[in-house]
């Protein structure tokens, strides 16, 4: 059984993991008979009250926080290396900009968090396809940009599509059901909540793009 990393940041759209994006990720990964290898850094974020919008003075963990999604099957990303998979994918939610790197804050200029950098270029050197939805393409830019030129999506917004293009990376607007691949660097890309309306229209997206995935592995 092929072995699909799910790198989370979080739970919850406005400081880690968009849960949907999540859950699809996984159900669609389940229905191509794969298993999903859950993942996420052992630091600390800084909350968002979901029902205000609003960021608090409280701390939580990002892995602690991801095995809620993960129902308490997940792994340090620390741990994992590329021999243990057979490709990986990012979903969306601030947590992919703001906990696995700082590309909310800083664009372009953004740093990554150690694991998950060194986890994505092992994937890149070992030629092993890579997934990312919603803003998590920005995430992809910041790492392999420079070195590698990957074309990615986040849908049609101009703003985030400048500061990926800074980065390195090459943006090709896509609707919301739709995907990218690049073939050359075996990474597929899709907006999902970048652009979508309706939870339906994610899972189209997120389900040809795991796909699509599993194709290339």
């Amino acid at each position: 059984m092929k072995k699909i990393g799910v790198v989370l940041s979080g739970c919850g759209v406005y400081d880690g993991s968009e849960i949907h994006e999540a859950v699809l990720t996984l159900l669609a990964i389940d229905r191509q008979g794969c298993e999903a290898i859950c993942m996420a850094p052992n630091i600390d974020f800084t909350v968002t009250d979901h029902l205000t919008k609003k960021e608090t003075a409280e701390k939580r963990s990002v892995l602690v926080e991801s095995a809620r999604i993960a129902r308490g099957d997940i792994r340090d990303i620390k741990e994992v290396t590329a021999s243990d998979l057979d490709a990986i994918i990012f979903p969306g939610g601030f947590g992919a900009a703001k906990n696995l790197c700082d590309f909310a804050v800083k664009g372009a200029a953004a740093h990554v968090n150690p694991d998950v950098a060194r986890l994505l270029k092992e994937m890149a050197v070992a030629r092993k396809p890579i997934g990312a939805v919603c803003i998590a393409p920005a995430l992809i830019a910041a790492v392999l940009g420079k070195e590698y030129s990957p074309t990615v999506t986040i849908g049609s917004d101009a703003g985030t599509a400048a500061e990926i293009v800074k980065a390195g990376a090459i943006h090709q607007e896509c609707p919301v059901t739709g995907f990218v691949v690049d073939r050359q660097n075996k990474l597929v890309t899709s907006p999902a909540y970048m652009l979508a309306t309706r939870i339906s229209e994610v899972y189209e997206g997120i389900d040809t793009c795991v796909r699509e995935v599993v194709k290339l592995t």
